[in-house]
């Protein structure tokens, strides 16, 4: 019975497993195909795509699959003074950033200029494209937004890291809440406080989201086997979101270096930082974070990735981890899979016995 929930019913899909999206290009529509195939719901983080990029990645994903999935996109895409630099500030972020360039035989970037995404072509191509899920974050699509969706038969889903925006979620008129604590990788969504001031934990988020809220709710943060997501279930949910479980398979978009990082020692020691985009994030530690962190080298999101996104890509292909960005959660040490198909069944039969020990007890 723990697989016939709200949310799959409401989705149509068999097992209340979700696959987190990935932005950055970490996304990849075999691995939503695989994810979703195998009755989970599939995801395609659609943040850094245009327009015409979200419909030929649906029509890609669709190609691939007949059954539901999802497309994220992220609703607020610039902070405060995040829109670009004068020249004093130009000249002080390089200068902070040019030893890693120096270290890295590279230019620096020149000023930053068509750095925001372009939030409304995106959730215009993305209605057009009619994925059967809209999931989002860092806020909540305005109510005619909201509103198309739903003549389009879409099923509108949004993060949560407190009990106030699951709330605001709700009020809003979105389907389904994701309940996320501060456990999960990559970055932290909060859209009513700071980050910072929004660090709830998933055990005790996800049933005062549940008690607080009507419409399903979705547990993520740390979950990366059987056992997080019969416990997430059993304390209210009524499905679950994996993201470095799945960001570790070799259907995903990420690098084999990253992948090993994930299943070797690397993975124990996690770190939120704004170091990467100006925006706070789960990381694996490194050098580059540390000296962010020490030296307070923060720009607003999206400036700070203007200056570190060139690094980062030019660090993987040199093969210098010290200085790119690796995302994972707190539950990375407890993976053991590498294929979207071996996750899923592990997750199915493991909660299944669960459930049965638990019932026959």
């Amino acid at each position: 019975m723990w697989q016939k929930t709200r949310f799959t019913e409401a989705v149509g899909i068999q097992h209340p497993i979700v696959q987190g999206p990935f932005g950055g290009g970490f996304s990849s529509t075999d691995l939503v195909a695989a994810v979703s195939n195998a009755g989970g719901l599939g995801s395609f983080g659609a943040h850094n795509l245009r327009g015409d990029e979200i419909l030929r990645v649906t029509e890609e994903i669709r190609q691939k699959t007949d059954k539901p999935f999802a497309l994220n996109l992220w609703i607020s895409v610039v902070d405060e003074g995040g829109e670009g630099l004068d020249e004093a500030g130009y000249r002080q972020a390089v200068e902070f950033f040019q030893p890693y360039y120096d270290e890295l035989g590279m230019q620096a970037p020149g000023m930053p200029h068509d750095h925001v995404e372009h939030y409304e072509e995106q959730v215009e191509a993305l209605i057009e494209a009619r994925p059967d899920v809209f999931s989002f974050v860092f806020g909540i699509p305005s109510a005619d937004v909201l509103s198309r969706c739903r003549a389009a038969g879409i099923k509108t889903l949004g993060a949560a890291t407190t009990v106030a925006e699951a709330k605001a979620l709700e009020a809003a008129g979105v389907d389904i809440v994701l309940a996320t604590g501060f456990e999960a990788g990559g970055h932290r969504p909060s859209f009513l406080k700071s980050a910072e001031t929004s660090l709830v934990g998933t055990l005790p988020l996800v049933p005062q989201v549940r008690d607080a809220v009507s419409i399903p709710v979705v547990a993520a943060g740390g979950i990366a086997d059987a056992r997080g997501v019969a416990a997430a279930l059993t304390l209210g949910a009524d499905a679950v979101q994996l993201g470095t479980a799945f960001l570790a398979c070799a259907e995903s978009n990420t690098t084999d270096q990253h992948r090993d990082l994930i299943f070797g020692s690397a993975a124990d020691d996690t770190v939120l930082s704004r170091a990467y985009t100006g925006r706070l994030a789960r990381f694996l530690p490194n050098r580059f974070v540390a000296d962010v962190e020490g030296a307070n080298a923060f720009l607003p999101f999206p400036v700070q990735a203007w200056f570190t996104t060139p690094l980062k890509k030019t660090a993987l292909a040199q093969g210098k981890p010290e200085l790119a960005s690796f995302y994972a959660g707190q539950g990375a040490p407890l993976l053991e899979h590498r294929r979207a198909a071996d996750v899923m069944a592990a997750l199915v039969g493991g909660i299944d016995q669960i459930f049965t020990r638990t019932t026959t007890n």
